[in-house]
């Protein structure tokens, strides 16, 4: 099938966003915010989430939910430059901020149940994902098992009658206390490689033996949280792929995160504008030392953007960004940091405590959650090995434990 004219379907898309959503304004309202990660109550949480999820179904129902997803997965079938281009036309436009249950939901768990989940999964939750009609939160990181994702410990043994029974605890998982189901990965062979003996498992979140602590922050919001499976049973028509083949099925999941279809992830700590902002209500931005300090800023800002620009126009050709994502997610860390050390030069003691002087401690979101983004999303470590192996050619790191029994290995690799 041939794919619509550019222009036309760009024409249809801003006509359909003029019809349910207000312009972009030119100036943000409200108070600042420069949270990292997001910082609310819970009771104000669900009421964005049910916001945005008003907004991502009429988003499906129109067509636009997952542009890049075959039709008979149940997407629009069209290729990644159609993404771009409803990102670029969204942009202008205020729609409710997403948050990272949306995303994960909709960008990553959905297209993974469209596509490796059974017929009777597709049809119970694909769509049911892909519309945020259920949310479902990603349960794959665990205390030991972080970069080296391969290495989860949770596990679950099969019983013939029984089903699967779910042993162990994972970490991070944004959005657990607001999701219907959890997307889990499980140890299920013990006496193969770590990462052949991976199974991928749908779990209902309120099942029996399963329980969920917020993570605070030392920002103050608990956006993170702990999820302990003790005891938890799942019927074998809840497991996703093949048993062994989780780790191809986690892999598929996260590389749906360049093909979701415009997200609309909401915005990550203070900017260059921002910083900029506050040096001329500040009265230093004519301070020679100053300014070099926000020309740092603004060139690392162009670099990050024209790296982001690389990597979603590779991935509208249909190509792979390969490295590129990672100098561009070193880059955004670093930025983020480069950000709130100016911050903090500029205001002093100022950004300590809330004096009610507008825009100073509103700043303090920024500097506490910061150096959380190098750990975020694969951490910095892992970027540069990936830049250094694959663009530097350098000698891959040794890998003692390639080939080696889960079993064998000692605790805690």
């Amino acid at each position: 099938m041939s794919e619509p004219d550019m222009q036309t379907w760009r024409s249809g898309v801003r006509d359909w966003l003029h019809s349910v959503l207000p312009q972009r304004p030119e100036q943000s309202e409200g108070p600042a915010d420069y949270a990292v990660f997001q910082n609310i109550t819970e009771e104000a949480e669900r009421d964005l989430l049910d916001k945005v999820r008003a907004y991502r179904k009429q988003r499906y129902d129109a067509g636009y939910g997952a542009i890049a997803l075959p039709e008979e997965l149940g997407g629009a079938g069209l290729s990644m430059r159609y993404v771009v281009a409803f990102t670029e036309e969204e942009q202008a436009f205020d729609p409710p901020q997403s948050t990272e249950l949306i995303s994960v939901t909709c960008g990553l768990v959905g297209p993974t149940i469209a596509t490796f989940g059974t017929a009777e999964q597709r049809a119970k939750y694909a769509r049911a994902f892909l519309r945020s009609d259920l949310l479902c939160c990603q349960l794959f990181s665990e205390p030991g098992a972080g970069s080296d994702l391969a290495a989860v410990a949770t596990s679950a043994v099969f019983t013939e009658g029984e089903g699967w029974l779910l042993e162990g605890q994972k970490v991070w998982s944004s959005g657990a206390r607001f999701a219907d189901y959890g997307l889990l990965l499980a140890r299920t062979d013990r006496e193969v490689a770590k990462q052949a003996g991976l199974t991928m498992f749908l779990i209902p979140m309120d099942a029996p033996g399963v329980e969920i602590r917020p993570i605070r922050q030392m920002s103050g919001a608990s956006s993170f949280n702990e999820v302990f499976l003790s005891g938890v049973q799942v019927g074998d028509d809840m497991r996703v792929g093949p048993v062994g083949e989780g780790w191809k099925v986690a892999n598929a999941t996260l590389g749906f995160e360049r093909t979701a279809s415009g997200q609309g992830t909401r915005r990550k700590g203070g900017s260059f504008d921002d910083l900029l902002g506050l040096a001329r209500r500040l009265g230093k931005s004519a301070d020679p030392v100053v300014r070099q300090q926000l020309a740092d800023v603004y060139v690392r800002t162009q670099l990050r953007a024209a790296t982001t620009e690389r990597v979603a126009r590779a991935a509208a050709a249909g190509a792979s960004p390969g490295p590129a994502a990672s100098i561009g997610k070193l880059v955004a860390s670093a930025n983020l940091m480069r950000i709130a050390e100016v911050a903090s030069s500029l205001l002093g003691a100022r950004i300590a405590a809330d004096s009610g002087e507008p825009d100073g401690f509103a700043w303090t979101e920024h500097l506490l959650g910061a150096p959380g983004y190098r750990l975020a999303g694969g951490t910095d470590e892992i970027q540069r090995n990936i830049i250094g192996e694959r663009v530097l050619g350098l000698p891959r790191e040794p890998r003692v434990d390639k080939g080696v029994p889960y079993s064998k290995l000692p605790r805690g690799s």
